[in-house]
């Protein structure tokens, strides 16, 4: 008897213009993906149906502000595909303002929301080009709630491309739990859904023979492990998410990023995020990044 083919997997990328929504897509193109960039969401249904005749296996597809008018028919749209048996991962690129902004300047391009005439003075492009943001911000705001969310602002393309195939290499039929280290020196990442500040722990960064070393490598591990407060923390995230991962379930929540933050994103942060991601791995789907090590 034949062995009846597997669902498609869908990807669908959305997101602020100039996040990085061109680099996301390249990537699942290399890990076999068929690949649309911006396809007008009047056309996804039947593009979908094209492809299940062609049976294709795995497909993602771009959209942008540019189809503003018909943006908010995807979330219905994307509903009825989950419906039909197609594993839909819905992902949105983004980034701060003023990484766009910068962004933008250095490659000279014109936002799509831009108006056609220009200022008459630098002040005035920036505040156009600002406007033009955070008004595409609006339109794509209801998207942004129902996607698993990557902000791009401060990684490389490297990093980018390699949380998208992370995140869509795991099994989609369940909750997916995505542990982030970073310095709070840089930032908070705009993708987490719960903040943890680890700055109150002990650092290894003041121990001479540690300050260089990260959280992965076994002296700091056990260096902190020894520390009383760092175990408590680490309980008290654990139980925090244990009460409330099964509630995230009941809510169809596919991804759940949970950040871990402390000075310079080298030691207690990422120690935290490694003995978390061990913990949860035999009942969640876990990923892990580190924000600022990756990057190295």
């Amino acid at each position: 008897m034949p062995t009846p083919p597997k669902p498609m997997e869908l990807v669908i990328i959305t997101g602020m213009s100039g996040s990085g929504k061109s680099v996301a897509l390249h990537a699942l193109e290399d890990a076999g993906f068929y690949c649309v960039d911006n396809l007008p969401p009047e056309l996804l249904l039947e593009f979908i149906k094209l492809e299940q005749q062609h049976q294709a296996p795995r497909v993602a597809i771009a959209m942008d502000v540019r189809s503003a008018t018909s943006l908010p028919l995807v979330p219905q749209q994307l509903d009825l595909l989950r419906s039909q048996g197609i594993s839909v991962r819905p992902l949105f690129l983004d980034s701060n303002t003023d990484t766009l902004v910068r962004r933008y300047s250095e490659t000279r391009r014109k936002h799509p929301l831009s108006q056609a005439e220009s200022g008459h003075g630098e002040q005035d492009e920036r505040r156009a080009l600002v406007d033009a943001i955070e008004l595409e911000r609006q339109l794509l705001g209801a998207l942004r709630e129902q996607a698993h969310v990557i902000d791009s602002s401060i990684i490389r393309s490297s990093q980018l491309q390699g949380y998208v195939k992370a995140l869509t290499s795991a099994p989609g039929a369940q909750l997916t739990l995505v542990f982030e280290s970073f310095a709070f020196k840089r930032g908070v990442p705009s993708d987490a859904d719960y903040v943890f500040d680890v700055r109150m722990l002990p650092n290894p960064h003041y121990e001479p023979e540690l300050k260089h070393l990260t959280g992965r490598d076994q002296a700091v591990i056990d260096y902190l492990k020894a520390q009383a407060e760092v175990d408590r923390m680490l309980q008290d995230i654990a139980r925090f998410l244990e009460s409330w991962l099964d509630a995230l379930v009941r809510d169809h929540r596919s991804y759940v990023t949970v950040a871990i933050g402390c000075t310079g994103g080298q030691h207690r942060s990422v120690y935290l995020v490694e003995q978390l991601t061990q913990r949860f791995a035999s009942q969640w789907v876990t990923l892990k990044r580190h924000r600022e090590i990756d990057a190295i």
